[in-house]
């Protein structure tokens, strides 16, 4: 746990094939600390990678696991340290795995929780002795609340409202978390876990939460892209795309944004800590970005790291050297990518973009050297 007491900060690894000795050494040469690595684009064995099967946990594939344990053998070698992120749990199947359909059973039966507990308890059985291995990020963007009659960036007290009714249910997400770090902790009494809040990790979803994990080794984890409306990609498909700093939808309503709206956004998190008399070492951004094509976008990387380094936080930036998409790939700057791209990505062969530093990526670039 004693990585976590200073600030590390790091880039997010969401791509298509394992990453090679050449990634994780970029990442590295950069002054990265750490990389958040899910591996659920990767071919699996069967059906989901490491899952077998999210519709039924049995077993972890023998195949799977070698794929996962030789790209942490390449992370550690590079000398960074890594947080395992599955994008799916059993009855919880990533929804870009799932023909776009957000997958909500995990939310509604407890037999899928059960699952859970036996997938995480094999995995840090098999990864608790790995010298790379920083945290466990128990699930990548959880949204109980989706379907469960609570909107988006509700008011605190609308949140709190809605806990009180779901309590003890599929639906509460610090139950579930407690179930899963009890497993865990079956097998692996010493590695760090990570939890991501409510509502796709929504800066203010730690809102309804009563009282922090009963685990003196949680790291409580926020991604930031809000404006969403502004930030992400299908702002780019607008004739008048959003401009940051301006104003842009959010919770039903347009707002202002601008970095003091960027900064009261992040005091939400803080403020809970705080509450819950936790330090701002437990608190990880473990994903932040804008689409690099969009006018303002290192605008928002710097007003958003602003925030970060006033309050000395972890974060790991989305996403670096993505071989499927490449929309918050900083170092490619501001152009469209070349057809070779995509055609590399229906051919299933590695990615074959020359990276550069480049002004997009200058917010995060001279972060990482500090």
């Amino acid at each position: 746990m004693d990585f976590w007491d200073s600030p590390q900060h790091g880039g997010n690894s969401f791509n298509r094939l394992p990453p090679d000795q050449a990634y994780f050494h970029a990442l590295s040469g950069y002054g990265a600390s750490w990389v958040r690595l899910s591996y659920d684009k990767w071919k699996p064995a069967q059906r989901d990678f490491l899952l077998g099967n999210a519709d039924r946990y049995e077993a972890l594939p023998t195949s799977d696991l070698k794929q996962l344990r030789d790209t942490l053998d390449r992370a550690h070698t590079a000398g960074l340290k890594v947080v395992i992120a599955p994008l799916s749990l059993p009855g919880m199947r990533w929804s870009q795995n799932n023909h776009g359909q957000f997958d909500d059973r995990l939310w509604q039966d407890a037999d899928y929780a059960q699952q859970a507990a036996r997938f995480w308890r094999d995995l840090a059985r098999e990864l608790r002795d790995h010298p790379a291995i920083a945290a466990y990020n128990l699930v990548n963007e959880p949204a109980p609340e989706k379907y469960g009659g609570l909107a988006e960036h509700a008011s605190a007290e609308r949140m709190q409202q809605w806990y009180a009714r779901e309590r003890g249910g599929a639906r509460d997400l610090p139950a579930l978390y407690t179930q899963l770090i009890a497993a865990i902790r079956e097998v692996d009494p010493n590695t760090p876990v990570m939890v991501d809040a409510g509502w796709f990790a929504s800066a203010d979803a730690f809102g309804y939460w009563q009282a922090p994990l009963q685990d003196d080794r949680v790291l409580y984890s926020v991604h930031m892209y809000e404006p969403y409306a502004a930030t992400s990609a299908p702002n780019l498909l607008r004739k008048d795309p959003i401009s940051y700093p301006g104003p842009a939808p959010f919770g039903g309503k347009s707002q202002q944004w601008n970095a003091e709206r960027v900064s009261q956004y992040l005091d939400l998190p803080l403020a809970w800590m705080a509450r819950m008399r936790l330090p701002h070492s437990r608190l990880v951004v473990g994903e932040f970005g804008c689409m690099r094509r969009l006018p303002g976008c290192t605008e928002y990387l710097e007003d958003v790291l602003s925030v970060m380094d006033r309050h000395r936080l972890h974060w790991a930036f989305y996403s670096f050297r993505e071989d499927n998409w490449d929309g918050m790939d900083y170092e490619l700057g501001s152009a469209k990518v070349p057809w070779r791209y995509w055609q590399a990505i229906e051919q299933g062969t590695p990615d074959p973009m020359e990276r550069r530093a480049t002004a997009e990526f200058e917010p995060i670039r001279r972060r990482l050297a500090d």
